[in-house]
């Protein structure tokens, strides 16, 4: 099992900055990727950032510029720099950490974290 942690969510003003920290544990393996997605009240969960298996990454076009993902190996945690925040950046803020075993992939979530960007 993996086990995935969230923080660091918040409320901000347009305009400003949050930094969003996973950490995940456990059986974690060696082929593995992670990332961010959210989920906007009334809409479907959708990508934010992740980095693939490979170590690249890939965002989504509304983010594009303003926020950055980066990530430490050594403590399996992965960061969610967010600046320029708008009030369509609200959501629940949601870790993913995806396992490959061979062809296999295995999804493991964090419980989310409430962004909220309002004046």
């Amino acid at each position: 099992q993996v086990q995935v942690v969230e923080s660091g969510g918040g409320l901000v003003q347009p305009g400003g900055s949050l930094r969003l920290s996973c950490a995940a544990s456990g059986s974690i393996g060696s082929s593995n990727a992670m990332g961010w997605y959210r989920q906007a009240p009334g809409k479907q969960r959708e990508l934010v950032a992740t980095f693939t298996s490979g170590g690249s990454t890939n965002y989504a076009d509304s983010v594009k510029g303003r926020f950055t993902i980066s990530r430490d190996d050594a403590k399996h945690t992965v960061y969610l720099q967010m600046n320029s925040l708008k009030p369509e950046d609200t959501g629940v803020y949601y870790c993913n950490v995806a396992r490959f075993r061979g062809s296999v992939r295995t999804d493991y979530w964090g419980q989310g974290t409430q962004v909220t960007v309002s004046s």
